[in-house]
Protein backbone atom coordinates (compact mmCIF):
# COMPACT_ATOMS: atom_id res chain seq x y z
CA UNK A 1 0.00 0.00 0.00
CA UNK A 2 2.65 2.37 0.97
CA UNK A 3 4.94 1.32 -2.55
CA UNK A 4 1.45 2.33 -4.28
CA UNK A 5 1.21 6.01 -3.04
CA UNK A 6 -1.44 5.35 -0.15
CA UNK A 7 0.82 5.98 2.83
CA UNK A 8 -1.39 8.97 3.46
CA UNK A 9 -4.24 7.22 3.79
CA UNK A 10 -3.02 6.31 7.45
CA UNK A 11 -2.91 9.45 8.79
CA UNK A 12 0.32 8.79 10.55
CA UNK A 13 -1.26 6.32 12.58
CA UNK A 14 0.83 3.43 10.28
CA UNK A 15 4.43 3.66 8.92
CA UNK A 16 6.28 1.60 6.36
CA UNK A 17 9.81 0.42 8.58
CA UNK A 18 12.62 -0.28 5.76
CA UNK A 19 15.21 -1.74 8.14
CA UNK A 20 18.44 -4.46 7.33
CA UNK A 21 17.72 -8.05 7.92
CA UNK A 22 20.63 -9.27 9.94
CA UNK A 23 21.35 -12.59 8.31
CA UNK A 24 20.53 -11.16 4.56
CA UNK A 25 21.81 -7.76 5.18
CA UNK A 26 19.16 -6.69 2.68
CA UNK A 27 16.72 -4.30 3.03
CA UNK A 28 13.64 -5.02 4.84
CA UNK A 29 10.18 -3.90 5.04
CA UNK A 30 7.51 -3.79 7.86
CA UNK A 31 4.14 -2.06 8.21
CA UNK A 32 4.12 -1.22 12.26
CA UNK A 33 1.58 0.90 13.87
CA UNK A 34 2.69 3.99 15.79
CA UNK A 35 2.13 3.98 18.79
CA UNK A 36 3.38 7.09 19.86
CA UNK A 37 4.80 10.32 18.02
CA UNK A 38 6.67 13.36 19.40
CA UNK A 39 9.19 15.83 18.50
CA UNK A 40 11.95 17.03 20.65
CA UNK A 41 14.65 19.45 19.88
CA UNK A 42 12.91 19.68 16.33
CA UNK A 43 13.68 15.91 15.87
CA UNK A 44 10.82 13.82 15.39
CA UNK A 45 10.36 10.12 16.64
CA UNK A 46 7.89 7.41 16.54
CA UNK A 47 7.50 4.59 18.93
CA UNK A 48 6.10 1.27 17.67
CA UNK A 49 5.42 -1.85 19.52
CA UNK A 50 6.21 -5.16 18.48
CA UNK A 51 2.64 -7.19 18.51
CA UNK A 52 4.57 -10.71 17.89
CA UNK A 53 6.91 -9.97 20.62
CA UNK A 54 10.72 -9.92 20.66
CA UNK A 55 11.26 -12.71 18.56
CA UNK A 56 9.67 -10.39 15.55
CA UNK A 57 11.83 -10.60 12.78
CA UNK A 58 12.28 -6.36 11.79
CA UNK A 59 12.33 -6.17 16.49
CA UNK A 60 15.76 -7.87 16.10
CA UNK A 61 16.71 -6.89 13.25
CA UNK A 62 16.44 -3.31 14.51
CA UNK A 63 18.59 -4.85 17.22
CA UNK A 64 21.38 -5.64 15.09
CA UNK A 65 21.14 -2.33 13.07
CA UNK A 66 19.52 0.38 14.29
CA UNK A 67 19.78 2.79 11.43
CA UNK A 68 16.68 2.83 9.31
CA UNK A 69 14.30 4.84 6.91
CA UNK A 70 10.44 5.31 7.85
CA UNK A 71 7.95 6.39 5.51
CA UNK A 72 5.05 8.19 6.56
CA UNK A 73 2.34 9.53 3.89
CA UNK A 74 4.91 10.44 0.69
CA UNK A 75 7.59 11.32 3.31
CA UNK A 76 10.79 8.98 4.05
CA UNK A 77 13.18 9.90 7.40
CA UNK A 78 16.60 8.38 8.63
CA UNK A 79 16.10 6.93 12.11
CA UNK A 80 17.72 5.32 14.44
CA UNK A 81 16.03 2.65 16.98
CA UNK A 82 16.57 2.54 20.64
CA UNK A 83 14.63 -0.01 22.81
CA UNK A 84 12.41 1.01 25.18
CA UNK A 85 12.94 0.20 29.28
CA UNK A 86 10.02 -1.57 30.80
CA UNK A 87 8.84 0.73 32.52
CA UNK A 88 8.83 3.43 29.77
CA UNK A 89 6.88 0.75 28.10
CA UNK A 90 4.61 0.75 31.00
CA UNK A 91 4.01 4.42 30.90
CA UNK A 92 3.19 4.31 27.51
CA UNK A 93 0.55 1.83 27.55
CA UNK A 94 -1.43 3.43 30.12
CA UNK A 95 -0.93 6.59 27.75
CA UNK A 96 -2.61 4.66 24.71
CA UNK A 97 -4.92 2.59 25.81
CA UNK A 98 -7.30 5.20 27.02
CA UNK A 99 -6.86 7.45 23.31
CA UNK A 100 -7.47 3.46 21.28
CA UNK A 101 -9.13 1.66 23.96
CA UNK A 102 -10.43 -1.24 21.03
CA UNK A 103 -6.92 -1.32 19.61
CA UNK A 104 -5.39 -1.66 22.66
CA UNK A 105 -7.55 -4.96 24.40
CA UNK A 106 -6.92 -6.52 20.67
CA UNK A 107 -3.36 -6.03 20.99
CA UNK A 108 -3.00 -7.35 24.67
CA UNK A 109 -5.34 -10.18 23.78
CA UNK A 110 -3.55 -11.33 20.86
CA UNK A 111 0.17 -11.27 22.67
CA UNK A 112 -1.82 -13.65 25.24
CA UNK A 113 -2.36 -10.96 27.88
CA UNK A 114 -5.40 -10.15 29.93
CA UNK A 115 -6.43 -6.96 31.04
CA UNK A 116 -9.25 -5.44 32.85
CA UNK A 117 -9.21 -2.22 31.16
CA UNK A 118 -7.46 -0.90 34.23
CA UNK A 119 -4.54 1.48 33.98
CA UNK A 120 -2.37 -0.12 36.19
CA UNK A 121 -3.19 -3.10 34.34
CA UNK A 122 -2.13 -1.90 30.91
CA UNK A 123 1.02 -0.18 32.71
CA UNK A 124 1.43 -3.92 33.59
CA UNK A 125 0.83 -5.25 30.43
CA UNK A 126 3.20 -2.76 28.55
CA UNK A 127 6.30 -2.96 30.95
CA UNK A 128 5.85 -6.70 29.27
CA UNK A 129 5.37 -5.58 25.19
CA UNK A 130 8.60 -4.28 23.45
CA UNK A 131 8.84 -0.99 22.57
CA UNK A 132 11.33 0.55 20.07
CA UNK A 133 11.44 4.53 19.50
CA UNK A 134 12.82 5.50 15.93
CA UNK A 135 14.11 9.03 16.46
CA UNK A 136 15.07 11.02 12.76
CA UNK A 137 18.54 12.40 12.20
CA UNK A 138 21.29 9.90 12.54
CA UNK A 139 21.88 9.75 9.02
CA UNK A 140 20.05 10.74 5.55
CA UNK A 141 17.53 8.76 3.84
CA UNK A 142 18.87 6.78 1.03
CA UNK A 143 16.84 6.28 -2.84
CA UNK A 144 17.63 2.49 -2.13
CA UNK A 145 16.35 2.32 1.33
CA UNK A 146 12.51 3.36 -0.68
Amino acid sequence: MFRAGLGPLFRGRLLLLVHTGRTSGQPRRTVVEVVESATVDGRRSWTVASGFGPGADWYRNLQRTPQATVQIGRRFHAVTADELLAAEGGELMERYAPRHPRTARRLCAYMGFTVDGSAEGYRVVGEAIPFVRLTEGARKARDGDR
